[in-house]
């Protein structure tokens, strides 16, 4: 399995500022679409997960670097590596590229939280069975 999972993102008027610049904002949504797409891409779709399990992933901090701007039509690729995992939460290495450079680079930490209480609570273990396979990213 790949270490680096890749997901292409193309930029719309929508996801742009008047001067067709991609909103700040926007690249958290960008974000979220990759790490979401990485789960459907190991077999465990996050509604499935909700259903089954009564838990969601939520987001407990994020550090950005904005290097670059995207532009309205750039063709983008949004990586997405795991970086970090224990029993209740996964830290993720995730970069914003036009081609080869990197435009937006992200630390993002999220939380396996139990519906019920919204408190934190353990990864099921068929779970974290599929992300065992998965080989760590180191963090640059």
């Amino acid at each position: 399995m790949s270490t680096v999972f890749e997901h292409p993102i193309r930029v719309y008027w929508e996801d742009t500022d008047a001067g067709g610049i991609v909103f700040y904002a926007n690249y958290l949504k960008f974000f979220e679409r990759a790490r979401t797409e990485w789960l459907r891409s190991l077999g465990l779709a996050q509604t499935e997960i909700r259903e089954q399990h009564g838990i969601v992933f939520v987001v407990r901090q994020m550090q950005i670097q904005f290097h670059k701007p995207a532009r309205f039509d750039d063709a983008l690729q949004v990586s997405t590596g795991l970086s970090q995992r224990n029993g209740a939460s996964l830290k993720f290495s995730q970069k914003i590229l036009r081609e080869d450079e990197v435009l937006i680079a992200a630390d993002v930490e999220v939380v396996c939280v139990a519906l019920d209480k919204f408190k934190p609570a353990r990864i099921p273990a068929t779970m974290l069975a599929r992300l065992d396979s998965i080989p760590l990213i180191n963090q640059a």
